[in-house]
């Protein structure tokens, strides 16, 4: 059992947006409160385009769950949605992906290459970035994905988006 437990905890360090805990967890607090951790400074993933992934897609996620699910949309400070959304147009204009990309398609095609890269098949993860919705190619954004700098609007988002879970947390 406590094993179990110890992988599930494993798993959601690599994709907090991702069912962590077996599924029994909340994909959204997860992300949320792993934010500042995965994107405070996304410089930190140079290097490791498959980390660098996870924390794009995870912005992806975030923004558009925090727009659109019921639970928090309602719930959640303007601000802090407009300050995601400002972070999203920032990794979309870094990364090499279209502005009027649809969300579900972005998430999907990042976890695929993420997915591709921790399993050391570059090819796989060219094919998963091999959508419209991805300006720069998919070698482009790989390339990009490799040399992630520090991206300061995001840098906010991800302090702002963990502050906000926390202010929910203590009114509940």
């Amino acid at each position: 059992m406590m094993l179990t437990v110890l992988l599930a905890l494993a798993g959601c360090a690599d994709d907090p947006s991702a069912n962590y805990l077996g599924g029994f967890g909340d994909p959204v607090r997860g992300a949320a409160l792993y934010a500042p951790r995965n994107l405070g400074d996304t410089g930190r993933w140079a290097g490791q385009p498959a980390k660098a992934a996870v924390a794009a897609e995870q912005l992806e996620f975030l923004t558009n769950e925090l727009a659109t699910n019921p639970r928090y949309a309602p719930e959640i400070n303007p601000a802090v949605l407009q300050s995601l959304q400002t972070a999203r147009r920032e990794m979309r204009g870094y990364l090499g992906i279209a502005p009027d990309a649809d969300p579900g398609v972005v998430i999907a095609a990042l976890r695929r290459a993420g997915e591709a890269l921790r399993a050391g098949s570059r090819a796989s993860a060219e094919a998963a970035l091999a959508t419209v919705a991805f300006t720069a190619g998919p070698g482009g954004t790989l390339q990009r994905l490799a040399t992630m700098p520090r991206l300061p609007r995001t840098a906010e988002a991800a302090g702002m988006v963990a502050s906000e879970f926390d202010r929910l947390e203590r009114r509940r």
